[in-house]
């Protein structure tokens, strides 16, 4: 997505910046687009910590950092992109995985589909 493309740019921009700043502390982890701002790997708990502060200064509820697959998977459910599409998108080897443990329906969803059915039976939704 462009919101996604835009960030990495960014990314990118706010890197090439710490590489400056480093100078020759900078260690070259060739491919890596989030490291430390000397170039390494970050920590997976820094990481974590990092995604809760800047969920909480984007003023958005703070949720593990795993879940972050969910929320995709929630968003495409409620898109109505095709499950195939999905376990694309998701990276899933078995459509299973994407349609049994992420694929999520709201029950605004639930009611909306119950209406239809009710409604291709010859019967009055309401």
């Amino acid at each position: 997505p462009s919101v996604c493309l835009k960030a990495l740019r960014m990314r990118r921009a706010q890197q090439l910046g710490d590489r400056k700043a480093a100078g020759e502390l900078w260690q070259d982890t060739r491919g890596l687009v989030f490291t430390t701002k000397y170039g390494t790997p970050i920590e997976p708990g820094n990481l974590t910590r990092m995604f809760a502060l800047r969920a909480r200064r984007a003023g958005v509820r703070v949720i593990p950092l795993r879940n972050t697959r969910h929320t995709c998977s929630s968003l495409l459910v409620a898109l109505k992109v095709h499950p195939k599409i999905a376990q694309r998108i998701l990276r899933h080897s078995q459509i299973a995985m994407t349609m049994e443990v992420y694929a999520e329906a709201s029950e605004e969803e639930v009611r909306a589909a119950i209406g239809k059915l009710s409604d291709a039976m010859g019967g009055t939704t309401g």
